[in-house]
């Protein structure tokens, strides 16, 4: 399995009556398949995991293995309350043929939540998961934050081979990469730390950003690998803004129109998560197109390079 380079957080589409958009998410995928992705995620945060019923969960992991083109790493967001039903939904992504597994931590009853408690959850997880399994740090939604120090206590199990730090934390994912080894990856969940989470020893990152930028989040990712770091220090300047706005500010539906901007299907979001004002929408496509205009240039100026 390759779990480095840039995954796509992908989104979930949804029609104009609400419901899955089956067709439009197979149609992004075709597009993305193209590009130099290393792999997408399903059903995470950006996929509005948590507003969505398993067999929407179970019609989307299929139509995305479906999709994928050959070589491309899948991994399936399985996180959910119970241990239970997670270790279900990891066993289903495996029959599917995915290659690995997403769990966030559960959260709902989160004074219970201590480290013991979370400990047994993610090796229970492991133990039962016929796949790997990648630990999934995200504070902001589930207000349990992870220490580097217990992450490395459950790196030493055989089957968690990974985590997606999305803090936004530089140091902490530093300290992840330090205390855990080279074998076990982190992916950093937020497009304005690549950059320096990369510097620092992450092997990728797992973006939101990436559904309607995969092309600079990906040659990012290649120039610090070839060591042009001041080629990916200025590509990395030119994505704080779209990073900071659409994935940070506006979530979801930010995402979704980013999109769309740019010949993807976003789509609106689902209820109760709200569309985009007019002027979210400006800001976004103001945004969108300052980036791809600089790209342009670039393009351009290559092409007649002697």
């Amino acid at each position: 399995m390759r779990l480095e380079g840039i995954f796509a957080a992908l989104t979930t589409p949804f029609g104009t009556d609400g419901s899955v958009a089956l067709e439009k998410f197979k149609d992004n995928v075709s597009r993305y398949n193209r590009t130099g992705l290393a792999g997408y995620v399903m059903i995470g945060s950006t996929g509005e995991s948590v507003l969505l019923s398993r067999e929407e969960v179970d019609r989307l992991w299929a139509a995305a293995r479906e999709s994928a083109a050959p070589g491309k790493t899948l991994i399936a967001g399985v996180g959910v309350e119970s241990t239970a039903e997670t270790i279900a939904r990891a066993c289903k992504a495996a029959d599917l043929g995915y290659d690995a597994v997403l769990a966030k931590p559960p959260h709902y009853y989160k004074p219970l939540m201590t480290p013991h408690a979370l400990e047994l959850y993610y090796r229970s997880v492991a133990d039962a998961s016929p796949i790997p399994v990648i630990l999934y740090s995200i504070p902001q939604y589930t207000g349990i934050p992870f220490t580097a120090e217990w992450v490395a206590q459950l790196a030493r199990h055989p089957n968690i081979v990974g985590i997606k730090e999305s803090s936004g934390n530089v140091s902490l994912a530093a300290d992840i990469v330090s205390l855990c080894g080279a074998t076990f990856r982190t992916l950093v969940g937020s497009a304005a730390t690549l950059f320096p989470s990369l510097l620092l020893g992450a092997a990728g990152g797992v973006l939101a950003l990436a559904c309607c930028l995969p092309d600079i989040t990906v040659e990012i990712c290649d120039a610090v690998r070839s060591g042009d770091l001041t080629r990916a220090s200025v590509l990395q300047q030119r994505i704080l803004w779209p990073s900071r706005l659409i994935a940070g500010d506006l979530g979801p539906a930010g995402v979704k129109h980013a999109m769309d901007c740019v010949g993807y299907y976003g789509g609106p979001p689902r209820p109760p998560l709200l569309p985009l004002t007019s002027a979210q929408m400006t800001s976004i496509e103001s945004a969108m197109a300052e980036v791809m205009a600089a790209q342009m240039a670039n393009s351009r100026s290559a092409a007649n390079w002697p």
